[in-house]
């Protein structure tokens, strides 16, 4: 079964599709306010879609019952992320990026965005991509698997490109694990936009302007 989730479409017939995941414990509502934020007046009619993760027991919060896109085991980056989970949640958000084909939305007019565990669902979904999307975007987040999941890209991945951003005071996913992850994208391949900012694990204004003049490139001839 799909996964539900809250749209917003900024125009009639939309003829983009922005997939977007959000963090730990959040739930698709949490970056739907970004969506007049970020639009520009002279882009196509976009359709937003926020995802609802499943509800698990994460670990590392005492088996709290959250949404969450897989199950935190502990501090340690190369292995805190439920390789299971991740896989489950790749399906999950290939069954969204399919329904969006069939509702008239080519890969090449898809993006993946997500945010802290979400961002980390995009980028290892990105990692897969046989036809690659028209770009994905990582916020506050990181790559599960690191290196290993690098280099077991698919080569045509490495067409998608990439916003990556962090923040510099980051308590939750410390920027050096994110910089890190952008600089793997980068060896292999992927043409990655690295932006560094002066906040903690969230977004800022900066960063959605960055994030919109990066779409701009992208969404308009």
């Amino acid at each position: 079964m799909l996964l539900e989730c809250v749209e917003q479409e900024t125009g009639p017939a939309p003829a983009w599709t922005v997939l977007w995941l959000h963090g730990l414990g959040a739930d698709g509502h949490d970056f739907a306010p970004i969506v007049p934020e970020l639009v520009r007046p002279r882009w196509p009619a976009l359709r937003f879609v926020f995802p609802h993760a499943p509800v698990r027991p994460v670990t590392i919060n005492g088996g709290m019952r959250m949404r969450a896109w897989y199950d935190i085991t502990g501090m340690d980056f190369a292995s805190r992320a439920d390789a299971a989970g991740v896989e489950e949640s790749i399906v999950q958000v290939e069954a969204l990026l399919a329904r969006e084909v069939e509702r008239g939305t080519p890969p090449s007019r898809l993006l993946l965005a997500g945010f802290s565990q979400g961002g980390a669902i995009a980028l290892a979904t990105g990692l897969r991509r046989r036809e690659p999307l028209a770009g994905l975007v990582a916020l506050s987040t990181y790559l599960p698997g690191g290196v290993a999941a690098a280099s077991a890209r698919d080569p045509n991945a490495v067409a998608q490109p990439v916003f990556f951003a962090h923040g510099d005071s980051d308590p939750v996913i410390p920027v050096q694990y994110g910089q890190a992850s952008a600089q793997m994208l980068e060896r292999v391949g992927f043409d990655v936009a690295w932006h560094r900012y002066p906040m903690a694990h969230q977004v800022c204004a900066e960063e959605i302007a960055d994030l919109g003049a990066w779409l701009d490139r992208r969404l308009v001839d």
